[in-house]
């Protein structure tokens, strides 16, 4: 089973708004620094650690490719990490990476650039899932009360039995979501993430399997402070592989 990973890293990160140090003029979080690395790197080493991985392909807009090809090249990663140009949206970036990929592909992980506390047990459980049934993603249940509102005022409250939280990676078969992709190209269909894609195709129904509050994305300042704790406490139980 030839397993690849794709992440989409072309996005300009506007909510954080400030760069990483080390290229100037840059202010997407994916390069920001997290105990001297970028968090982009802390997430490709979290896939770069489970063997049931194989590649690792990540969408990046132009005028970073050479750059992370240099960053990637001095990591010296074990498996191969390869890099294609993304486009204006996430939806674009992960086709065009969708693009590249050989047609012995099995399954196809796709996952946030700053998602980089995804645990490996977590990936080899979605990716085993979807082994099975063609599409699976993680998930987690809300802890709060959900609303649905209209402008400022409350017109249900939602079970939150019946309701997740949905976070990546997110696996599906390579071929249908290569026609999730080609269906929503067609109808001018612009999802939130993979999943919304492959559901339209009514083909196979997702499967979710549990994560963890753990898998934050980080998307704004705030959420730094408590990346570097999650840092700390993985480094004082385990050293990932490159």
């Amino acid at each position: 089973m030839k397993v690849t990973v794709i992440i989409p890293a072309a996005g300009l990160g506007t909510r954080m708004g400030r760069g990483a140090p080390e290229k100037e003029g840059i202010s997407r979080k994916q390069f920001m620094l997290l105990n001297n690395s970028p968090i982009l790197v802390h997430t490709i080493r979290k896939f770069v650690s489970c063997e049931l991985v194989n590649e690792i392909v990540v969408a990046l807009r132009g005028d970073d490719l050479a750059w992370a090809n240099e960053l990637f090249a001095n990591q010296h990663f074990s498996k191969t990490v390869r890099t294609v140009e993304g486009g204006e949206s996430r939806q674009q970036s992960v086709e065009n990476a969708l693009a590249s990929l050989s047609d012995d592909t099995d399954l196809v992980a796709v996952h946030d650039a700053v998602r980089p506390f995804i645990e490996r047990e977590a990936i080899e459980k979605v990716i085993r899932e979807a082994a099975e049934t063609g599409a699976a993603i993680i998930g987690i249940v809300p802890v709060d009360t959900v609303k649905q509102v209209h402008r400022n005022k409350v017109r249900a409250t939602l079970p939150r039995e019946r309701l997740i939280l949905t976070q990546t990676p997110q696996v599906f078969r390579l071929d249908l979501l290569r026609q999730a992709f080609e269906r929503a190209r067609k109808d001018l269909f612009v999802g939130t993430d993979e999943s919304s894609l492959v559901e339209r195709l009514e083909q196979v129904e997702v499967s979710v399997v549990l994560g963890t509050d753990r898998n934050i994305k980080i998307t704004k300042p705030s959420d730094m402070e408590l990346a570097r704790l999650y840092l700390s406490l993985e480094s004082a139980t385990l050293e990932l592989p490159r």
